[in-house]
């Protein structure tokens, strides 16, 4: 807790938007069959969970339900791993 901000369950801020990045990128793997053993390093394509063009505007637009925005339309640099969204949210995260 650096910067000494915690949820009421005591987890740092950033934790928290991190459990639920992930947790809503496991509930679209889930749903379209794909692997969902995934941590920060995991690729977003090929040899990681291997998502297609569809499957990737799928895993867009749940992030943008669950979370407000999304980085794929953001117009910075798309994300290739599964940690590259969440320092995307982290990034947005009020400090």
């Amino acid at each position: 807790m650096a910067d000494g901000k915690a949820d009421e369950g005591g987890k740092p801020a950033g934790e928290e938007q991190a459990e639920e990045v992930v947790s809503t990128v496991k509930g679209l793997l889930k749903r379209l069959k794909k692997r969902d053993n995934i941590d920060l390093d995991t690729s977003l394509y090929a040899e990681g969970i291997g998502l297609d063009s569809l499957e990737t505007a799928e895993l867009s637009a749940a992030l943008e339900d669950e979370l407000g925005d999304d980085p794929f339309t953001s117009g910075e640099e798309l994300p290739e791993t599964i940690g590259d969204i969440v320092e995307y949210y982290e990034g947005k995260s009020p400090s």
